[in-house]
């Protein structure tokens, strides 16, 4: 393989390839040690662009060892002096913004702009990153006459995370930041259906200064996921993904003993009231199930008609009907999720439903996998499309009398990821905010994504572990507190705390 990863070239949809993707172990680019590779498919056009290394436990145990050597010196490296690789990325990753946003869309399918945009959010998090050591300044109090405590927050040592198709630069940005800035160093396990931006990610970190074998890369499948779970010298696993996988990562690393925040899947509700602006909730919830052509956990995925909605309903479908597939919304990640999202619609429309918007036959610009946007009407909640995760642009419309139903249906299903409210009334927003099972929630905002500081976490089956996966809480996963109390001298003036 070469040793350098060069510029991508491409900025159009046109088809474009790039480098295999290997392993970086220590600072240097490695074939997998089993000899096998996996195309690394264009999702627009169909085709391979790319291949990449499936790695097994061998490559998992390598990565480990180079990253415990770069460790030992890393961990000792000011926390401010760590911080300043964060500043070097961030600019960067502006400077090849328009690279990385191409990368990005060719590798994922997403269109330019939201792969643009999701680079942006990645910064966002490198920023966060680059003011840990001035949010964790301090903390140290004097508790009692002559002593005094303070907390530090030390390094886990080599930690690790195992990250999902829809993102592939954003998602290791919610944890690399923090755990880097923390003293650890990173092994990191990139969807094998995109690896590309991880070698992006490698280069420009390299270039931001950051030391050899401080970050590194094992590409691959279940066996490097499981070699990371099992590797005892891994000490967190940080894990974003399907419910299924979430809960095994989750056990699996926990029965190691490390300490393990894993992310999976939604099923995302959207409570439209009749007093919801009309204007405000068809953008919003248009662009809420559509956007990322709906693979995402925070997609919309059912929509809660409350009363008479009909007037935005028809504004929704109007809307969604008009948007171009290729241009506004991009194709899906496989053959494979192109079958299965289109099963969910037919399965639907066979037990009742009404397609009111169809996306089965719309087609982009390449010869890869396209489903349009899809409204269904008259979903009930125990259809597949009604209580199923589908991770494509079909957004299902359950109807009923009251918000007390609304809510009782977005607490019934299993998962706790996001939830949202469409009403011009505070009392009713407030009302709902408190009532919903969910860990994020929008009001008026069909992707309530919390922005730096606030930390991104769902609740019940969308999430195994404590804290949030980025913010502050991010931080302390990757870290282990240090209490340290500190008396010198006997004081005259004692006192039962003294």
């Amino acid at each position: 393989m070469s040793k350098a990863i060069p510029t991508f070239k491409a900025t159009s949809y046109a088809f474009e390839e790039f480098v295999p993707a290997g392993n970086y172990i220590g600072g240097e680019w490695r074939d997998p040690s089993t000899g096998n590779w996996l195309p690394v498919e264009n999702p627009r056009h169909g085709k391979p662009m790319s291949k990449v290394g499936l790695s097994d436990a061998r490559d998992v145990a390598a990565a480990v060892e180079a990253a415990k050597a770069a460790q030992k010196s890393w961990r000792d490296v000011p926390i401010k002096e760590r911080a300043q690789v964060m500043f070097k990325l961030k600019a960067l990753m502006e400077r090849d913004l328009v690279e990385l946003g191409w990368l990005v869309s060719h590798e994922n399918g997403k269109t330019f702009e939201e792969g643009k945009a999701s680079v942006l959010k990645g910064i966002e998090c490198v920023e966060f990153g680059a003011s840990l050591p001035n949010a964790k300044a301090g903390e140290h109090l004097e508790v009692s006459r002559g002593v005094t405590c303070l907390e530090t927050y030390e390094p886990l040592g080599v930690v690790a995370g195992i990250t999902p198709f829809n993102f592939p630069i954003m998602v290791p940005l919610w944890m690399l930041p923090q755990a880097l800035v923390a003293g650890n160093s990173f092994v990191l396990k990139p969807s094998e259906q995109v690896p590309l931006g991880s070698l992006k990610l490698a280069s420009l970190l390299e270039e931001a200064g950051l030391p050899r074998g401080v970050f590194n890369i094992v590409h691959g499948g279940a066996d490097a996921v499981n070699g990371i779970c099992d590797h005892p010298d891994i000490k967190a696993v940080a894990f974003v993904g399907s419910t299924k996988i979430a809960k095994h990562v989750y056990s699996r690393s926990a029965a190691t003993g490390k300490q393990a925040l894993c992310l999976g899947g939604a099923k995302n509700h959207l409570i439209v009231v009749p007093d919801a602006d009309p204007a405000v909730t068809t953008e919003n919830v248009v662009a809420s199930f559509t956007g990322g052509t709906g693979q995402r956990c925070m997609a919309a995925s059912v929509l809660v008609a409350v009363g008479t909605v009909q007037h935005i309903i028809d504004r929704i479908a109007e809307v969604a009907s008009k948007l171009q597939v290729g241009k506004d919304v991009g194709p899906v990640i496989t053959k494979a999720a192109e079958t299965r999202i289109k099963s969910y619609i037919d399965d639907a429309e066979r037990r009742g439903a009404k397609v009111l918007v169809d996306g089965r036959e719309k087609r982009g610009d390449g010869e890869g996998y396209w489903v349009g946007p899809t409204l269904l009407d008259n979903v009930s909640p125990d259809m597949p499309a009604g209580c199923e995760e589908i991770f494509g642009p079909v957004l299902s419309i359950v109807r009923v009398n009251t918000l007390d139903e609304a809510i009782a249906l977005e607490n019934n299903n299993p998962y706790g990821n996001a939830a949202c409210i469409y009403t011009t009334s505070g009392a009713v927003a407030e009302y709902v905010v408190k009532r919903v099972e969910a860990g994020m929630v929008g009001v008026n905002i069909g992707v309530p994504v919390p922005r730096e500081p606030f930390g991104f976490g769902g609740w019940n089956d969308s999430k195994f572990g404590a804290g949030n996966i980025t913010g502050m809480d991010g931080y302390r996963f990757w870290t282990r507190p240090r209490k340290v109390t500190v008396k010198w001298a006997i004081q005259k003036d004692q006192t039962w705390m003294s």
